[in-house]
């Protein structure tokens, strides 16, 4: 059955001939050939665009290695394209093949791809469009060099909602599913829990980790796999690299740098492993710098990590939550409310609450909170007691581990489970 990933193919006609090279980032296995080659591909034959007008090559297969020369693949380009007077679409797909072993070693020069690339974008009757993955291209590589003339499409793994299109079985058996093995494309269709665990397992050590140990020419590569671990251990939970730091000396004993972890944690954001959410003072409408939340692009490869381990589904829940806000757009923030309380001793004291998530985009703006499960008022009390206390109309949304039909509070909370707020792609609204 094909996976209906409406909205990067939406993201890609949006972008149609807007005169920049669309670049198609994510993590590996994400899904980035399939959306250009199939889905993308099939939306431009539906449209009318003939078959010899859509130059496509993906350059990690053996047939297409001498494009891998960037000359070669210029000159074929051009060569393809037979009349100035219509429109082309070019369409590459593993464009890090065309970078040299010299090129890899001397980060500090351009790179001829890029050359090549900014050729195409002067041609008026070219749309070009491109993958990659690490190996020196990575998002923020490929956006510099472009000088603002790239524009990014960034791919997520299956959201539960595009899980469920290929799941055989309810949706509660889909979230325990999901929440296990995540949402790489190929693991949702795997039939066997063994194939599952082998492939994310291999696929972190034989992939993953060996690309950032090559690329970055890592040396402590026992100490970048702890910190992963430790980082895949606290989803959720705020730190900073000195509290990285401190782990390592008291439990692992080991002298590695605030430098250092610094160095690696920025590893693994550039390679979409994790992303980091920064603090937000809501009444003060500003940054605090830190500690941070860290949260895995797809918890599959997170729990493979783990060895399948320490399973606990609300921190896992929240992962799952922060990713869907991304998805739909949004950035997405950890907010914090400061309030004046009493004490044990009655003495007034300024005290720090948190919301989740503070999701922003444009003008809309949503404050989520994420709770396993609301047992008792005093626990409803708890969760909504940041919420109340944020001192504007946004909307404020508490999602539950429980299904429950949406229903809002006495104090204008809107409660959904969790599992209707990732179906439904309008939940927010409700």
């Amino acid at each position: 059955m094909e996976i209906l990933r409406d909205i990067y193919v939406n993201a890609l006609i949006n972008r149609m001939n807007n005169g920049m090279i669309k670049v198609i980032t994510g993590i590996r296995r994400s899904g980035k050939s399939y959306l250009l080659f199939k889905l993308f591909y099939d939306y431009l034959i539906s449209t009318g665009v003939t078959e010899d007008h859509i130059i496509q090559l993906a350059l990690d297969i053996p047939e297409n290695r001498a494009y891998r020369d960037v000359d070669t693949l210029y000159e074929y380009i051009l060569s393809r394209i037979e009349n100035t007077n219509e429109q082309y679409f070019v369409l590459l797909d593993e464009v890090q093949y065309a970078i040299t072993e010299d090129e890899m070693k001397h980060p500090e020069k351009s790179l001829g791809l890029y050359d090549a690339l900014n050729g195409l974008l002067r041609k008026r009757n070219v749309d070009t469009y491109i993958t990659g993955s690490n190996s020196r291209f990575l998002s923020s590589d490929i956006l510099t060099e472009f000088r603002g003339r790239g524009d990014e499409v960034h791919i997520f793994p299956l959201s539960f909602r595009e899980f469920m299109q290929v799941f055989e079985g309810d949706k509660n058996q889909g979230w325990s599913d999901y929440i296990m093995y995540g949402g790489l494309p190929l693991v949702s269709i795997l039939p066997t829990v063994e194939q599952k665990v082998t492939y994310l397992t291999n696929l972190f050590e034989e992939t993953y980790l060996k690309d950032l140990i090559n690329r970055y020419h890592v040396q402590k590569s026992r100490e970048l796999e702890d910190l992963m671990n430790i980082l895949a251990s606290t989803i959720g939970s705020l730190t900073n690299p000195s509290r990285i730091e401190a782990t390592f000396k008291s439990v692992l004993h080991s002298s590695i740098s605030v430098n250092t972890i610094n160095q690696y944690i920025g590893y693994l954001k550039d390679a979409f492993i994790i992303h980091e959410a920064k603090r937000f003072d809501v009444k003060g409408r500003q940054y605090i710098g830190t500690p941070m939340k860290y949260y895995f692009e797809d918890l599959g490869l997170r729990n493979a990590r783990l060895g399948f381990r320490q399973i606990e589904e609300n921190h896992i829940m929240e992962n799952i939550i922060y990713n869907e806000l991304r998805v739909r757009g949004f950035s997405v923030d950890v907010g914090v409310v400061e309030i004046r309380a009493n004490n044990a001793s009655g003495k007034e004291v300024r005290k720090k609450l948190e919301v989740d998530f503070v999701a922003n985009l444009g003008s809309r703006r949503y404050y989520v909170q994420s709770a396993l499960a609301l047992g008792t008022k005093e626990k409803l009390e708890q969760e909504q007691q940041s919420l109340v206390n944020v001192p504007d109309s946004f909307k404020k949304i508490i999602v539950v581990g429980h299904e429950t039909n949406p229903w809002h509070t006495e104090k204008g909370t809107l409660v959904i489970g969790v599992q209707r707020f990732l179906l439904d792609a309008n939940s927010l609204d409700l």
